[in-house]
């Protein structure tokens, strides 16, 4: 029954000479490019780091000689961190939504998208606090280079993130209309490698951006 269920499975999909579905090919190739692509952000943040002339600054206080005004360092670790072991969590959830997926269970194949989905969106949410809390203290992304960089390398991580939780939620949507069975773990599994690039890309940009000085 089991063999019967692997055969039918590997039917149902177009494999390349490397034994791996195109989809998993086209999903590694994206992925490969999109590294490019955030390590062109981080190098240009590195690159800048230090050189405004005006704060915020990231990680020490500020004093404006013109208006006497005084600025914090910028960036909230503690608030940060906790946003961090969210997204990490996500991508436990989303090995166990894959894993239920391909026992065919339903129940907790829904649970785990779900949860993932969840988990996604408190991480945005924390981010647009951040992102409000900053513009309220005095930083935008036009206020120096350090807003500027910053802003685009953590706002493109952000709609990676968002396109993720739609993925995840049009995921659901199918598992609660029809169920996902084993023939769709491979689409999981495809969105289960976006996701956790996604969560990589967060832990790189947390060190370089926030925790380094």
């Amino acid at each position: 029954m089991a063999t019967a269920a692997v055969a039918e499975h590997h039917a149902d999909h177009h494999y390349t000479s490397t034994g791996l579905p195109h989809t998993k090919i086209a999903i590694w190739a994206f992925i490969g490019s999109e590294c490019f692509f955030f390590a062109s952000l981080i190098s240009t943040y590195l690159i800048y780091k230090g050189r405004s002339v005006v704060g915020p600054f990231p990680h020490t206080a500020w004093t404006d000689p013109s208006t006497g005004q005084h600025f914090k360092a910028i960036l909230n670790i503690p608030v940060t961190s906790a946003s961090t072991f969210v997204l990490l969590m996500s991508s436990l959830a989303m090995v166990l939504a894959h894993s239920a997926v391909e026992r065919s269970d339903h129940k907790w194949s829904r649970i785990w998208l779900a949860t993932t989905a969840l988990l996604g969106t408190t991480f945005l949410g924390f981010q647009a606090y951040e992102f409000t809390s900053f513009v309220h203290e005095g930083l935008k992304i036009t206020t120096n280079l350090f807003g500027s960089t910053f802003f685009i390398t953590t706002g493109f991580h952000g709609a990676h993130v968002t396109v993720g939780v739609l993925w995840l939620c049009t995921m659901l949507f199918i598992d609660m209309k029809r169920g996902l069975t084993p023939r769709d773990a491979i689409n999981v599994d495809v969105m289960a490698l976006y996701w956790h690039f996604v969560d990589v890309v967060w832990v790189a940009i947390f060190t370089l951006l926030y925790l380094i000085q």
